[in-house]
């Protein structure tokens, strides 16, 4: 197993290419189970969450080549209708093929899902879905066993809050169903956008694209299409955080700031500067001038993303003054306070409220830490970034889920950091 090193205190100055978006990337793999033919998929990243679920989908009968950041997955093949626990337990996205399965072969036999240890996350969003659609859904056995004879039935799926995957799994189950499927209080981020531009590329039928309300007719087949993954609005937001407690002077390319507006408006009152082009984030942040103490609160898109909310918290670590963080999504989100507590870090935790006395002028130090989960993982890497001395983070397979070549990127713009065997 391999541990992250870094050597806080440099600056970083240079370019950050973003890859393509994990979050867009999986239910647009999942997606090319509802159609027999070559599906081309471009800007794919390569990470241990895509190798897992194209894992999966070799499991269930398909084949796929990739070259380059190029994915072709011939969705022709597909014969089995169970997704195993050894394969499911490691990524909770794995529950998108569930939608795929039922629309195509009217079973599904899918373990229920693992990932990071942030929440419940309970699928039970999918599964009032999919009966509203006359799917059978029984859960057994650590399993969820769907089935349905004839095509599904299309209906109305209110979500009483809005869920990502939940609002995935069911555009891809109603692209096929008979009838109109209308699905209420959608989820609206852009990985969601991406996926439906791909699908109606397919021949599906679905409209309202970035609302609350989408409208799904459905259709009787679909056919392989091509499609781009979306720039990954985490990563850059990661990198820009990272730029911005670090110190320097850098730009994110390849990337939507349409896509990060409310980062962009904590970065600013914090201090940074931050210049949005079209494709880039120009990030300047001067380590003699104090960052300031910013409050945020998680919200679904197009608010302030759970996923950025750790990043944010190790740059408010280094401020001087108090900010306060709540997290509204997940229950179990502050997992990584703790790792940067042991690199001085002042934070004290009130249920779903941390209050962070920033440390001013007096910087975090390195330390050994433990990678918890994808997002709080990168926290540590930023606040390695800031300390003073050696961090190692151990665990970086949390890492390895969600960022694309992190070593190569950082070192390009002047970080110390490699890995280690521990």
């Amino acid at each position: 197993m391999e541990k992250l090193v870094i050597e806080g205190g440099n600056l970083l100055h240079g370019e950050v290419r973003i890859s393509g978006a994990k979050n867009a990337a999986l239910p647009l793999i999942a997606a090319s189970l509802l159609a027999p033919g070559i599906h081309v998929l471009h800007n794919v990243p390569d990470l241990r969450d895509t190798r897992t679920i194209l894992r999966l989908l070799e499991s269930l009968g398909l084949s796929w080549e990739r070259e380059g950041s190029t994915l072709r997955i011939d969705g022709s093949g597909l014969r089995y209708s169970e997704a195993s626990y050894e394969l499911v337990k490691t990524m909770r996205a794995s529950v998108l093929v569930l939608g795929p399965l039922l629309a195509r072969l009217g079973r599904a036999k899918v373990s229920l899902p693992g990932g990071c240890a942030i929440g419940a996350r309970p699928i039970n969003f999918h599964l009032m879905g999919f009966e509203q659609l006359g799917v059978t859904c029984d859960l057994a056995h650590g399993y969820v066993d769907a089935h349905i004879e004839g095509r599904m039935q299309g209906g109305t799926v209110y979500f009483d809050i809005p869920s990502v995957t939940g609002t995935e799994n069911l555009l891809m189950a109603a692209a096929l169903a008979k009838g109109t499927t209308v699905i209420k209080n959608a989820a609206r981020e852009p990985e969601i956008g991406n996926l439906v531009n791909m699908l109606n590329a397919m021949g599906a039928d679905i409209e309202g694209r970035d609302s609350e309300r989408l409208t799904i007719h459905g259709v009787e087949n679909l056919t392989a299409a091509e499609s781009t993954i979306i720039p990954d609005r985490i990563e850059a937001g990661t990198y820009a955080i990272a730029i911005a407690a670090a110190g320097g002077d850098a730009v994110i390319s390849n990337c939507n700031p349409g896509h990060l507006p409310s980062l962009v408006e904590k970065l600013r009152s914090a201090g940074v500067e931050v210049e949005v082009g079209d494709d880039f984030l120009h990030v300047a942040s001067d380590r003699a001038r104090t960052i300031r103490p910013v409050n945020i609160t998680t919200m679904p898109y197009p608010g302030y993303p759970t996923d950025l909310q750790a990043q944010f918290m190790a740059l408010m670590a280094g401020c001087k003054g108090l900010s306060v963080i709540h997290e509204t999504i997940f229950e179990n989100r502050f997992m990584h306070v703790a790792e940067l507590k042991r690199m001085g870090a002042d934070i004290q935790i009130d249920g779903r409220v941390a209050m962070v006395k920033g440390l001013g002028d007096v910087p975090l130090t390195g330390a050994q830490v433990m990678a918890t989960d994808l997002r709080a993982s990168s926290s540590l890497v930023i606040a390695g970034l800031a300390a003073e001395g050696r961090t190692e983070i151990s665990r970086i397979y949390h890492l390895e889920r969600g960022y694309e070549d992190l070593v190569g990127k950082l070192t390009a713009v002047g970080a110390r950091v490699w890995k280690e065997d521990e």
